[in-house]
């Protein structure tokens, strides 16, 4: 087996133009040390594919669609933040990472959505304690939008923002906050305890986007239940946002994403988007690429 340790990253003071209410309750101290146990499952040369029915909150309707989740151990480039592909390029020290991708994609009316998020966390959390990197890209067919996290070091991260909107433009920022909604999949997946309280979040990128919301991190209260012995929710709320997340995954490694839902306005009015797992495999994905693999996406259910 192998054990991951990661350092919790520090939990920061909420920003000055966000005050807590006179009820709500400090900052959270989290343990200085998260330490999670990231086992053989996840080296077998497989990657995990994880297919979800979706229903998707879009312009004050909800959207049916499908969701895949992928999720493989893969080498990373910590200083160039690439995959390490043997080139022996100076892209710094090589290390493991729990890399995330999700794909979403529903249609609103005559045409379709798509959004694709992927996240990198090393696991490697002495060395490593933050994730390295976020990318997110959303194409419909008014434009496409580009957005990417890198860690820049402390807890700061640099946000580039490509977009087709004229009110985002292109932006190339630092943001500070001491998680990432993004990393939440990975950080579940890793195992051990997540924080718990209230403290700065980055929202996901993907419902940045969205959204038109501006980058900048907010006051968000985390907290875990258990569901009897054998799932958990975790939660995020964020008061300024009007905003909720629920992911549930299994108890047990290797942790399982079981289903997640996302509450927040849209047009004014307050819906839920929410994923089930319909099905799951692991497979070299990479190397079927022939037409002969075709029937695999069926035995997935993909559309």
């Amino acid at each position: 087996m192998r054990i991951a340790l990661f350092l919790l990253l520090g939990l920061g003071c909420l920003t000055c133009n966000s005050p807590r209410g006179t009820d709500d309750p400090a900052p959270a101290s989290a343990p200085s040390v998260f330490s999670g146990e990231l086992n053989d499952y996840w080296y077998q040369g497989e990657a995990e594919l994880n297919v979800y029915d979706l229903q998707q909150a879009r312009y004050g309707e909800i959207r049916q669609g499908q969701a895949v989740l992928i999720q493989v151990t893969e080498p990373f480039l910590a200083g160039a933040q690439v995959k390490d592909e043997g080139n022996g390029t100076d892209g710094g020290a090589s290390t493991t990472v729990l890399k995330t991708n999700l794909i979403r994609r529903f249609v609103t009316g005559i045409y379709d959505y798509s959004l694709m998020t992927s996240v990198f966390t090393p696991t490697e959390g002495q060395a490593y304690p933050r994730t390295l990197k976020v990318t997110t890209s959303s194409q419909d067919w008014c434009g496409q939008s580009y957005t990417q996290l890198n860690h820049s070091g402390g807890e700061a991260w640099r946000m580039e923002l490509r977009s087709y909107f004229e009110r985002e433009g292109d932006q190339t920022e630092q943001l500070e906050a001491d998680f990432l909604e993004d990393e939440i999949f990975n950080r579940i997946r890793i195992g051990g305890t997540l924080p718990e309280g209230t403290f700065s979040v980055i929202p996901a990128t993907g419902y940045l986007l969205m959204t038109h919301q501006p980058y900048v991190a907010s006051p968000a209260r985390a907290s875990t239940v258990n569901l009897g012995d054998s799932l958990r929710t975790y939660s995020l709320a964020y008061a300024d946002l009007n905003r909720t997340l629920e992911v549930t995954y299994d108890a047990a490694p290797p942790h399982t994403i079981r289903s997640w839902q996302e509450t927040y306005p849209s047009r004014d009015t307050m819906l839920t988007t929410t994923a089930t797992l319909r099905s799951q495999k692991t497979e070299p994905y990479w190397s079927q690429n022939a037409n002969a693999n075709l029937p695999l996406r069926g035995e997935l259910g993909l559309q």
